[in-house]
Parts: C-alpha cells; sequence; structure tokens
C-alpha cells in the first residue's frame, strides 16, 4: 500500500514596499502579511532610502491587491508595483 502523503509546496515571492523607516514599520508588515491565509513566513529587508524588500513564503500564489490590501490595513504602507 503507498502512502499517499501530499508534498507542501511553496511559493516564494519577493515585493518591494515602502514606507517602512523602522523596526516597529517591520513588526507590523510582517502581522499584516502572516494574517493572509496560507502565508508560511515574511521576512523584511529594510532599505534605507528606497522601497524596503519584503520576501513572503506561501502555499500558493499572494496577489499584488490583497498584499496592498493587508498593508494598507496596517499604515502608510505601499506596495511598488
Amino acid at each position: 500500500m503507498l502512502n499517499k502523503e501530499r508534498v507542501k509546496q511553496t511559493v516564494s515571492q519577493e515585493f518591494s514596499v515602502t514606507g517602512l523607516s523602522c523596526q516597529s514599520c517591520v513588526k507590523h508588515v510582517t502581522t499584516a502579511l502572516s494574517a493572509i491565509p496560507g502565508v508560511d513566513s515574511v521576512r523584511v529587508d529594510l532599505g534605507s532610502g528606497a522601497p524596503s524588500k519584503v520576501y513572503v513564503d506561501a502555499s500558493r500564489p499572494l496577489g499584488d491587491d490583497e498584499v496592498q490590501a493587508a498593508l494598507a490595513e496596517e499604515g502608510d504602507y505601499s506596495l511598488v508595483r
């Protein structure tokens, strides 16, 4: 009998986000994006004077609109498209 375990696939995405200036901002963005269904992890590379890079691992691809909506709920953060 074969064991039919589902193999979990992870989709890694990179987003550029403006409005992050401190570790508190990083915490807000991490919390907001972690609340999106399917998100497994969030990592933020705080940029100096440029959009910050946000790396998300999820069980599915995230759409720009849902990422922007989550960011807008947390503060004045914007996805650079």
